[in-house]
């Protein structure tokens, strides 16, 4: 018998120096023991083979039994460990392992550090238009790590607006762009939740919509959607962050009659006639202008949520891209403003 047993150790571990696994050689020590089984059954008793490998089958069974018994003990302790281990520690705090690397940048900053980060995550934003005022202001703000972005938009993505619009790609033509926003945001910032609305902005629809947010992008590009925006917020008094570009100039404020500034309809009371501000469909724009305009409303946004800073409240900016020049005018309040007059503020 003591040589099945050098034999079976010969097996293990020459097999081990062959490269087998430890399934792979404890088939072939379960072939041998049923070779030695089948060989006691087969032969006489008192045959030579069965004198030299026990004598009686009954020891093999045995053997077979024991080990199967230490196996599945090891077994059942393996299962009762994994059980016994910790569960995962719980998130503490508003961020997720591995966020706060990301915004290691912003946390440095004196004027936003750590409780600035937070108030972003916990900031809701909604942004009009995925266009190209809203195509970098989405992407900052989700890069800054605000917690909820909203965008609202009911067109759909075209090859003409890849010439500016950042947040879209040639594979997402005529995907509708707010969630092609959305693709955009969660590759660049998976932390932060998106909610896209694919419809236009109405009357129907604003105040409710508003309403769950702390503060609003307008990036649209018709007055009347920068008119309703305006009118809502005053009513929220929720800050109102307003972009609009042509050709090569773009112009940027924060709307804000609660916090002491003026609105829009203050600075601009009566909509222009019909041809006199063409869209950038009829007058074109230079394609980094867009992202110029749009990256200082999320600069804006971040200043205003973070408390860092001197926002554009009563100061609009207007920058011409073509001679390079940037200049900041003061605006006020306008008395008997029939939006954010005294009735209304």
């Amino acid at each position: 018998m003591g040589w099945v047993l050098l034999l079976a150790v010969g097996l293990w571990f020459g097999g081990a120096r062959a490269g087998l696994s430890a399934g792979q050689r404890s088939t072939l020590l379960a072939g041998l023991w049923l070779v030695l089984v089948v060989t006691h059954l087969v032969l006489p008793a008192g045959h030579p083979i069965r004198l030299n490998t026990g004598g009686d089958v009954r020891a093999w069974l045995v053997l077979a039994l024991l080990v199967a018994g230490v196996l599945g003990y090891r077994h059942l302790l393996t299962r009762l460990r994994r059980r016994a281990k910790p569960p995962p520690p719980e998130q503490k705090g508003p961020f997720a392992p591995g966020e706060l690397p990301r915004y290691a940048r912003h946390v440095i900053l004196r004027e936003i550090g750590g409780a600035g980060q937070k108030r972003l995550k916990a900031a809701r934003v909604l942004v009009i238009g995925a266009g190209g005022l809203g195509s970098p202001a989405l992407m900052y703000l989700a890069a800054a790590g605000v917690g909820t972005i909203g965008v609202i938009d009911d067109d759909t993505v075209e090859t003409s607006n890849l010439q500016r619009q950042i947040i879209h790609a040639e594979d997402r033509t005529g995907m509708p762009k707010v969630f092609s926003a959305e693709k955009a945001m969660l590759a660049l910032n998976p932390h932060v939740t998106v909610r896209p609305y694919k419809r236009r902005l109405t009357p129907e629809i604003a105040a409710d919509l508003f309403a769950d947010y702390d503060l609003v992008l307008d990036g649209s590009d018709n007055f009347d959607t920068r008119y309703l925006a305006n009118e809502v917020c005053v009513r929220l008094r929720l800050p109102l962050i307003g972009g609009a570009i042509t050709q090569w100039e773009g112009q940027l404020s924060v709307w804000h009659p609660a916090g002491g500034g003026p609105c829009y309809a203050c600075v601009f009371p009566v909509r222009p006639a019909p041809g006199m501000v063409p869209t950038c469909a009829e007058a074109g724009v230079a394609a980094p202008l867009p992202g110029v305009i749009g990256a200082m409303m999320a600069m804006e946004a971040v200043k205003l949520l973070a408390g860092a800073g001197d926002v554009l409240r009563g100061r609009l900016m207007i920058h011409d891209a073509l001679y390079a020049e940037t200049r900041v005018i003061a605006v006020e309040r306008r008395e008997g403003c029939g939006v954010c007059g005294q009735a209304h503020a």
